[in-house]
Formats: structure tokens, sequence, C-alpha cells
């Protein structure tokens, strides 16, 4: 029997069970996943975070799907190929940014992935997720929305319950 276990990654500026994790987790748990988040709080290398996440998923000793939130994002991008994750999802990514974004996993994940991002965010552009979508034939989903996604959370509900629906039909999106 395939694990199923959800792995979170948070933003820099917040913590391990924020408001879109702690939703995000409810929608996992009722489709009968377990769920894990790991606290990266005071830990500003996103590289040093994502060799954490990769120690924790090598742990599991099977595929889990990663998800990640800004900074998160990356983070689980960076961890998502050397662990071989399941699946991938994204929420306003932090890529191909300048301080961590730039140094991109080579090879880009091979897995399902799909890619949250507000177009109104001023945070984190949303044009490293369509080069991403682009360069790897991710989906990529823009919300009127702003870098926190927050008014978007039932959207965002919706497509992570279909990602993971989909992973477990074997469909890869």
């Amino acid at each position: 029997m395939t694990i199923k276990l959800v792995c979170f990654s948070h933003g820099q500026e917040s913590g391990p069970w924020g408001t879109k994790i702690c939703a995000m987790a409810d929608v996992a748990r009722a489709a009968g996943w377990k769920v894990e988040s790991l606290d990266y709080q005071g830990i500003e290398d996103a590289r040093v975070r994502a060799d954490q996440l990769v120690e924790y998923c090598r742990s599991q000793g099977a595929p889990i799907v990663l998800v990640g939130s800004s900074m998160g994002g990356y983070v689980a991008t960076a961890a998502a190929s050397r662990v071989g994750a399941r699946g991938l999802f994204l929420l306003a990514p932090a890529l191909y940014m300048p301080g961590y974004g730039e140094y991109m996993p080579d090879p880009l994940p091979d897995c399902p992935t799909m890619i949250v991002h507000g177009w109104r965010d001023d945070v984190v552009p949303h044009a490293g997720s369509i080069r991403y979508g682009n360069e790897t034939g991710a989906s990529v989903i823009l919300l009127e929305s702003d870098h926190r996604l927050t008014a978007s959370i039932n959207a965002i509900n919706r497509l992570f319950s279909n990602f993971l629906t989909d992973l477990e039909a074997g469909d890869g999106l």
C-alpha cells in the first residue's frame, strides 16, 4: 500500500501551522492523508531548509506529496527531485528570485505539479511561476489575490483536493 503523506513547508515570515496550511491539512486529512508541517522558524537559508526537508522525506521511506508556500515553495521544489516526490503543490512559490530562488534544482522535479499564484502578488512576482510552468509543464493557476492568498483559500482547497484525488487515481495531472 502506498503511503498517503503530505508535508507542508511554510514561508519565511510564517510558521508551520498558519491559516493556509491548517486549511489544506484539513482537506488532506478528510481525504485520508496523513499530514506533517516542518518548522523552519529561525532558519533563514532556504537551502538549509531544503536539506532539512530532504532528511525528513528520506526518513519516511516512501514518496511524499510536498506542499510549499512562498519560500516554502522554493524549499519544496528544491527537495522534490532529491527525494522523488509523489507530487508538488505550490502557493506563490519564490522561484527564480535573487537570494535563493535563482538556485533552481537540476534536474527540475519530474512529478505532477500544480502552482497557485495571485495576480496581485507584490512580494513574489507571478512571472517565476509562469516561467516554471513553461519549463516543466506544471499546471499554473492565477487567482485574483495577493501574496498571502487568504481571500482565495476556498479555491485553493478545491484545487488541492482535486490534486490529491488525481494523484491517487494515477492521472498524473
